[in-house]
């Protein structure tokens, strides 16, 4: 049986990530903070005939990821892929310029990004290495590796999430684990106002996730 934990699942990349992988015969864990959400996106895909099912949790609490994760690999046994690409709501982000960033706005988009990543990772790489086997995979924005003004404290969050897990393919290299990061220069879901360049992807942009999967390499 093989399994994927998606965080910061969502109606729209994240469903599409569960589509792409549950396609494949893998098992669905969803973990976002809203539990009534998570419940609709499972039952879309038990009607599809995908088994997953919802594990609540918020990255910004440490904690209750761990657990989640834990509670998913307890279900399924084991978690073979990890996806992390929470999304941060407008309620909780604010975007600033670099001139008017200040260390409180770029503290919580790495509390968000980089932090939240390296703790799910935490929590399924010890049972990846026993295991020898096992995909981690980090998807940002395009601001990563194109940063642009109005979003700087963002970008630099999601550049230091991408400077990470390249790193960490580099460190797994011969474990049979790697690590890959996927930077999506489209707005899924919504017209993107801030990067006018970017394109309006549509969720099968989730089988490039299926693709960095199946083959080694830090994105």
């Amino acid at each position: 049986m093989t399994s994927i934990a998606i965080v910061g699942a969502g109606p729209q990349l994240g469903l599409a990530i569960a589509r792409t992988f549950g396609s494949q015969g893998y098992d669905v864990a969803l973990i976002s903070r809203n539990r009534t959400k998570l419940d609709d996106l499972v039952g879309t895909l038990t009607a599809e005939g995908i088994t997953a099912a919802a594990f609540p949790a918020d990255v910004l609490d440490r904690d209750a990821l761990t657990q989640a994760l834990k509670d998913a690999a307890a279900q399924f046994g084991g978690i073979d892929v990890l996806e992390y690409s929470p999304l941060a709501g407008l309620d909780t982000s604010v975007m600033t310029t670099p001139a008017e960033t200040d260390l409180v706005h770029v503290q919580h988009e790495i509390e968000f990004h980089l932090y939240g990543a390296i703790t799910a990772t935490k929590a399924v790489l010890p049972a990846m290495r026993e295991a020898g086997t096992g995909t981690l995979l980090f998807t940002t924005g395009a601001g990563s590796m194109n940063p642009q003004p109005p979003t700087a404290n963002i970008d630099t969050a999601m550049a230091a999430l991408r400077n990470w897990a390249i790193n960490l393919h580099k460190e797994l290299a011969d474990t049979g684990i790697q690590a890959a990061h996927i930077g999506l220069d489209v707005t899924i879901g919504t017209p993107n106002l801030l990067r006018p360049g970017a394109g309006h992807g549509r969720p099968t942009r989730a089988h490039l996730l299926g693709l960095a999967h199946h083959q080694p390499g830090p994105g």
